[in-house]
This record gives structure tokens, C-alpha cells and sequence, in this order.
């Protein structure tokens, strides 16, 4: 793990399948997330290729509005594997701004009912700019391992 990467694991009691149909529906991000800043989905579509952009409003009581919302391009989808997205904005123009970081979770079936789940996240390309107006990571690891929990929740 470099100093710009975090990541936690966690065993579920779920198959890999399960855990990755909830990874792919936008709709249960509010409810894994281990921030509490999701607040609900823009684009419900499921999630389902490479390229594929899905927004989600959030919450930050330290972000300038208070309420924003980002867009997030999925980078990785290999079902029921791996699943990542780069966040950033979308612009008045429709033009996608990425700001250098990404979520990437793993998962690896251990036997029909169990997943090793790893979820990763990953600031090393936010450029120095950004950097000096925002700290990275913008919260504690025990987030990683909240938002394990919350799927585990979620899924059983």
C-alpha cells in the first residue's frame, strides 16, 4: 500500500455474484457508503460496462455547498470480480472533470457462500492543486472497513 492508497478487506458470507449486483446498482451506494456523504443516486441505471457514467448527490458539511454532486466513470467491470470508478464533476457544459481519484473493490469467492472483499482507495493522481485545497484522504481508514460492513449488512 503506497501513502496515497488505502484499502481494507473484509470476509462476507455472500457470494461473490450477490455482492457484486450491489456494487453494480447505483441505488445501494447510499447505503454502503462508510462516509455518510452519499446521499441518493441521479442515474439509477444499473451499472453494467467500462465507460459507463453514473451520477450521485452527495453531502459534506466542509464542501462549499454543502450539497453536491459528483459524476463517477467506471473504469474496471469484470463480473463478479472487480468493479472501480474514477469520481469527479460535470460541468454546466457536460464536460467530465476527473480529480485523481478512484474506488476499486476486488472481490475473490473463497467457496459458494463466502468473498474475500477488498476495497481500495486511491488519491495518487490528484494533482498538487487540488491537493492544497483538499486533504488527502479526505477521512480515516475506518471508512474503508464501514463500507464493508454495510455491504455485508446489505447483502445478508
Amino acid at each position: 500500500m503506497s501513502q496515497d492508497t488505502m484499502n481494507a478487506t473484509l470476509t462476507v458470507a455472500a457470494p461473490a455474484a450477490k455482492l457484486f449486483a450491489a456494487l453494480a446498482d447505483p441505488a445501494t451506494h447510499a447505503s454502503i457508503d462508510g462516509t455518510g456523504w452519499v446521499r441518493e443516486p441521479v442515474d439509477r441505471a444499473p451499472l453494467t460496462e467500462a465507460g459507463q457514467v453514473f451520477r450521485m448527490n452527495m453531502h459534506h458539511a466542509n464542501h462549499p455547498d454543502g450539497d453536491y454532486r459528483t459524476a463517477n466513470q467506471i473504469q474496471v467491470f469484470e463480473p463478479p470480480h472487480t468493479i472501480g470508478w474514477r469520481t469527479g464533476t460535470e460541468g454546466d457544459d457536460g464536460e467530465l472533470r476527473f480529480g485523481g481519484w478512484w474506488w476499486r473493490y476486488d472481490l475473490v469467492p473463497l467457496d459458494e457462500s463466502k468473498t474475500e472483499v477488498t476495497l481500495t482507495y486511491d488519491w495518487s493522481a490528484v494533482p498538487q492543486p487540488i491537493r492544497q485545497r483538499i486533504q488527502f484522504p479526505p477521512f480515516g481508514p475506518e471508512h474503508l472497513i464501514d463500507s464493508l460492513r454495510h455491504l455485508a449488512d446489505l447483502v445478508s
